[in-house]
């Protein structure tokens, strides 16, 4: 498998959820200026194309450690939306 940036963002459809999850579409933080710590949260700001930016705080877990729940509505669904995510 091969990571790659989603070139032109991740489509988000009107009133659809995109579920980032390990093997599919996630994050990856890159030139942080220190480690991560488990327990602790970090900071980041999402920037759609009509929603603007918007700031939210993740929740550092140990590797291989479970997520929340996603629910079975969510996917990752990624045509003809209107909403893009930009990394």
């Amino acid at each position: 498998m091969t990571m790659r940036p989603i070139e032109g963002g991740l489509v988000i459809a009107p009133g659809q959820t995109v579920a980032l999850a390990p093997g599919g579409f996630h994050l990856m933080l890159m030139g942080l200026k220190e480690s991560l710590k488990q327990g602790r949260s970090v900071g980041i700001t999402l920037e759609f194309e009509r929603a603007g930016k918007v700031a939210v705080d993740l929740d550092v877990l140990g590797l291989g450690a479970q997520g929340p729940a996603v629910p079975a509505s969510a996917g990752a669904d990624g045509g003809g939306g209107h909403e893009h995510m930009n990394h």
